[in-house]
């Protein structure tokens, strides 16, 4: 059995496991220290950028045979991420460090732990002083992408397919190098990957995927048993919580997210899958230095098309989906859930359920979502999960999808995943076996503390990447409840968003569109980065000593007041320019706050 050969390992890596990087004064030379790979291996030029392969005999360009020299450095480096073009240089990422973090259906499973983009820029010194400029900016953001949180890869394993796609697509493709295995949505390098596939250079092809791997084993009735959570982050509308809101018109939604619980027991294996994304409509949260920016519907004769097609794909690739909306039902974001549910309405195929998570479970009572359940359970569970057996005999497919969301799709979100979750454990592991039909987890303190604590890191990763910081409401999922501690935890998490969304996302929103490849590089255009007005300069340094230094002259001549006249003349006008800057800085919030230049917002 294919399955079966596969988990045992009995095939050959499909990427070299370590390589070799030597440091030349002209270029970059990369060989395969992995005995399944020998003799493998190419270098990028430091001035041209161009790839090459290099001799089986590792002596010398294929192109001209010349003899290598000796290299000034030489490194040990576990994989490469890809290659960019920039306006005057190509530049190589390479993973420098990474961590085995578990296994998945047998292979090794690794974090990327540390990566850097390696400079073959030479021909900069040539470029115009504009060039230069833009380069540098370009460069500041593959420096941000360096420090990408939550990267996941294996060497013989394809961990973009879930296993009920893979069991059914095994046929045929384990000989495939990895790349070709893959589902191009997950693939976080997809645009990175592109020189290195046209150069036939497969075996240093490695497909990353982000967002989560968390695995824990434990017993059951003295039998050994294993819970996963891969979660996959779609690369269409990749981008931060607040630039990348809703769908675009090809109906991609922000932060959609396909996460699996996988279940190994006694040779049998089971998968449920639940979906998260964006409210698929046109709208916007633009931030504009308040605590929460408005949200903006928008009007577009291609609206229902957009819902549309996203549901549509999803009913290609899940079946009949169950849409649970978590939004609130007052506010901006009741106007947006009666518009989300105008337009679901008319599609047969989709059931839409509002559940007003804020208001039936205020107060942290995490029990109330058990009135959502009893909406829904009866097309839950005849949608399913899928397990497979020792022999690789198909048991049972999942056949339809829950579609969860609030506004972010992070904290609302995850709480009423993890809840569907254990109830779909449940009735897995009684379907397996080591559970009688009156079990659950719940009365196995050992078992269901770890599925908590494992659902609580699912949601941190996930918020890290989208909003920058742990999840809210962790409590919840890890304890049911919510504590002191974590409410003082959610209060630091929410004023470190308030940061990030309004003075570093732009930036790190930028970063993630040119390596995505959805920001081409135009190197006979115009630059991007020549603004005029408030955008071109951040005035908010200047804004914030203004107003600390007109506060403080304030408050000196106040003191001084009743001495001289003069000084409370002084104070009226201190305190007056103080409230001049205050008010230009409200009337102008979005043009001191961080924003993407290079992409508009769908």
């Amino acid at each position: 059995m294919e399955l079966e050969a596969l988990s045992r390992g009995r095939r050959r890596s499909h990427c070299c496991r370590e390589l070799q990087l030597q440091e030349f004064p002209d270029k970059y030379v990369f060989s395969s220290l992995d005995p399944h790979f020998p003799d493998h291996g190419f270098s990028v030029g430091r001035s041209d950028g161009l790839l090459r392969q290099i001799h089986p005999e590792g002596e010398g360009d294929l192109d001209s045979g010349a003899p290598l020299p000796p290299p000034a450095k030489v490194y040990k480096i576990w994989g490469i991420g890809g290659i960019i073009r920039l306006i005057a240089g190509t530049y190589v990422l390479v993973i420098t460090s990474q961590k085995e973090i578990g296994t998945y259906l047998g292979f090794s499973v690794y974090r990327v732990m540390s990566m850097k983009f390696l400079s073959c820029n030479e021909a900069l010194k040539l470029s115009t002083s504009q060039e230069k400029r833009d380069e540098a900016y370009f460069m500041s953001l593959l420096r941000t992408v360096e420090s990408t949180p939550g990267l996941y890869y294996s060497y013989e394993m394809d961990l973009t397919l879930n296993l009920q796609r893979a069991c059914k697509l095994i046929e045929g493709r384990l000989h495939k190098p990895l790349w070709k295995q893959a589902d191009p949505r997950f693939v976080w390098n997809r645009s990175l990957l592109e020189e290195l596939i046209e150069a036939k250079l497969d075996a240093f092809v490695i497909p990353l995927f982000t967002l989560g791997f968390q695995t824990v084993q434990f017993n059951i009735e003295g039998f050994p048993a294993k819970l996963s959570l891969i979660s996959r982050r779609c690369n269409r509308r990749l981008g931060t919580r607040m630039w990348r809101r809703g769908a675009n018109l090809e109906g991609a939604t922000a932060n959609f997210i396909e996460t699996e619980q996988l279940v190994e027991f006694n040779g049998l294996r089971s998968s449920f899958l639940q979906i998260r994304g964006s409210i698929p409509l046109l709208w916007e949260q633009i931030v504009d230095l308040s605590y929460k920016p408005r949200l903006n519907i928008i009007h577009h004769e291609e609206t229902s098309k957009v819902v549309e097609r996203h549901f549509h794909d999803l009913l290609q690739r899940y079946g009949d989906t169950i849409a649970v909306d978590l939004t609130d039902k007052h506010g901006d974001e009741g106007q947006l859930s009666r518009a989300y549910a105008a337009e679901v309405e008319k599609l047969q195929y989709v059931r839409y359920v509002s559940f007003d998570f804020h208001h039936i479970c205020s107060k942290g009572n995490f029990d109330n979502l058990e009135l959502l359940y009893n909406q829904i359970y009866e097309t839950v569970e005849s949608q399913g999960y899928f397990l497979v057996n020792a022999d690789d005999d198909i048991l049972l497919e999942q056949n339809g999808i829950v579609r969860a969301n609030c506004i972010d799709c992070l904290d609302r979100t995850n709480v009423t995943q993890s809840y569907l979750a254990w109830k779909s454990l449940k009735l897995q592991l009684q379907r397996m076996g080591p559970f009688s039909s009156s079990e659950c987890i719940s009365t196995h303190i050992d078992i269901y503390e770890m599925f908590r604590i494992l659902w609580a890191e699912h949601g941190d990763e996930i918020s890290l990447e989208y909003a920058g910081t742990h999840a809210l409401k962790g409590d919840l999922v890890r304890y049911g409840r919510q504590t002191v501690s974590g409410l003082i935890k959610d209060g630091m998490s929410a004023l470190s968003r308030y940061y990030l969304n309004n003075f570093q996302d732009g930036i790190r929103q930028d970063a993630l569109d040119l390596i995505s490849g959805r920001y081409s590089i135009r190197r006979d255009g115009p630059s991007p980065f020549q603004l005029n007005g408030f955008e071109s300069i951040s005035y908010l340094p200047a804004a914030s000593v203004l107003i600390v230094g007109g506060i403080t002259m304030t408050t000196f001549t106040l003191n001084q007041a009743g001495r001289n006249a003069h000084h409370f003349v002084s104070s009226i006008l201190c305190a007056g320019l103080a409230a001049g800057i205050l008010a230009l800085i409200k009337a102008n919030g979005k043009q001191f706050c961080s924003r993407p230049r290079l992409c508009g917002l769908l």
